[in-house]
């Protein structure tokens, strides 16, 4: 029996969610389609379980799925298991943009969606090995690289298999006895933020799973100890299709809870947020980005601050928690910007809060518009995880940026304000303020070589410094 094994390779850093890793769902997918063609097939997420290389030596191929900081990781385990004479296939987002890159690392690169392509590439790999009808396909032919055109996405969701997490290698997530399961109803986004690289990877129109398919998946997992993360860039949006999946999950009267992202734009029909809490929403993840007008505009959130407030105050009063995320470093940013958020995250006592920093991540509009005025100062792929400042912002200093990000968490996560949760009987809040004082100091201890160094540049130098955190890909 032929065997398959995908690697998610490990996140170099630390960051808010270390101790809460989700693995993604494209490695369980794809391994799900090749147990169902008849391979032997094994998932390793990093995050979860350690990587022995010397077990690897029976796989006929590896995929390995990256996105960009875990993009060194990625190359370091491609690179050794090549070295064995085992083909290696790379896909995830941060290769399907940066593709030449990848493929001095990789045999085979898949770009975008992988279903469609992995299948056809398999139906060529079991037959003569003629790939040049493998859609998304980069390959070597004759020492040259060959790209192959792209597929149309997936229309038809449905089609996709559901994930089998029997195929990890150790367990999936689960924190205090409570599962932690990722499950995706859509795919794409039609918005067009700067920073965010989705839509290359998904579309800029949004394609949904019927409401009946979903439910069969759910039914799987109507466990209480189950907690459900819809991992949809935005769940609600399209009101009617998500009123109709709520109310079939209402009838189910599934035990679980559950959560999932979404945009300030669900306050305007409180009906279905009601529903949402009803059908058991626990938390929602929200990017707020900023409370400075300007920077709204500028990365094309397209919200205003009236509608941040807002959506906090309809959510708060059906009692589901609010994660908020914003974003400092965008050229309208300062440091009244960000004693501004503070204050407004604070006030609006929010559950929890990610303050990150703007990174230009290849494949977003931002990442281009940073190239072509220079203004990109490191080029390690594992500080770019919204933790580190790796461009040259407009308003801040290099240090002035990350101490921005460092000074926004200890406000927000501070003694004085657990002592106020605690008051007022918060208790899920003031439990992962104790987490997040604990992760901010651990970060700080980790990246002592990396602030160090910012605090050396200069507001006006030019030169390009590349700081290589070999520690963090050095194979086991």
């Amino acid at each position: 029996m032929k065997r398959i094994v995908f690697i998610e390779p490990k996140a170099p850093n630390l960051h808010i969610f270390s101790r809460f890793t989700l693995p993604r769902l494209g490695s369980y997918i794809l391994g799900t389609l090749m147990r169902e063609r008849g391979w032997d097939v094994e998932v390793i997420v990093e995050e979860r379980d350690r990587l022995q290389f010397d077990k690897l030596e029976s796989a006929d191929i590896v995929g390995v799925s990256t996105i960009t900081p875990t993009a060194p990781r990625a190359y370091a385990i491609a690179d050794r298991i090549r070295e064995t004479g085992i083909p290696v296939i790379m896909g995830g987002p941060h290769v399907t943009y940066l593709t030449d890159e990848a493929m001095e690392h990789a045999d085979f690169v898949i770009r975008g969606e992988g279903e469609k392509a992995l299948m056809a590439f398999i139906d060529a790999w079991e037959g003569e090995r003629d790939y040049t009808r493998v859609p998304n396909l980069v390959y070597r032919e004759n020492g040259n690289v060959v790209k192959n055109s792209l597929t149309d996405f997936i229309q038809d969701l449905d089609s996709i298999p559901y994930p089998d997490f029997s195929l990890l290698k150790g367990s999936i997530l689960d924190i205090a006895g409570q599962r932690i399961i990722p499950v995706q109803t859509s795919r794409g986004c039609p918005f067009d933020c700067s920073f965010c690289s989705v839509t290359g990877m998904f579309g800029r129109k949004y394609r949904f799973r019927s409401t009946e398919n979903i439910i069969r998946e759910l039914r799987q997992y109507n466990q209480r100890r189950n907690n459900i993360f819809f991992y949809d860039d935005n769940f609600t949006a399209n009101r009617k299709r998500a009123r109709e999946l709520l109310y079939a999950m209402i009838d189910e009267k599934f035990k679980f809870k559950w959560s999932t992202q979404v945009r300030v734009d669900i306050a305007r029909d409180t009906e279905l947020v009601r529903l949402m809490k009803k059908a058991g929403c626990h938390t929602l993840y929200i990017g707020f980005e900023s409370v400075n007008p300007e920077s709204l505009k500028s990365m094309k959130k397209e919200q205003t601050i009236e509608e941040i407030r807002n959506a906090i105050e309809i959510l708060r009063k059906h009692r589901i928690h609010i994660h908020g995320m914003f974003v400092y470093g965008f050229d309208e940013d300062d440091w009244k910007t960000v004693k501004e958020t503070v204050r407004f995250a604070k006030r609006a006592k929010l559950s929890s809060t990610q303050f990150l920093i703007l990174t230009p991540l290849p494949g977003s509009q931002f990442y281009e518009k940073m190239n072509r005025e220079n203004r990109i100062q490191f080029r390690d792929w594992n500080l770019y995880d919204a933790h580190h400042v790796v461009f040259r912002p407009a308003r801040f200093s290099f240090p002035e940026l990350q101490k921005a990000q460092i000074f926004s968490h200890q406000k927000f996560y501070s003694f004085y304000e657990s002592l106020k949760k605690f008051v007022e009987g918060r208790w899920l809040d003031l439990g992962l303020a104790h987490y997040a004082r604990g992760l901010n100091r651990s970060w700080k201890k980790q990246n002592k070589t990396y602030l160090k160094v910012l605090d050396l540049l200069r507001p006006k130098k030019k030169e390009s410094i590349s700081i290589q955190y070999t520690e963090n890909v050095i194979l086991e």
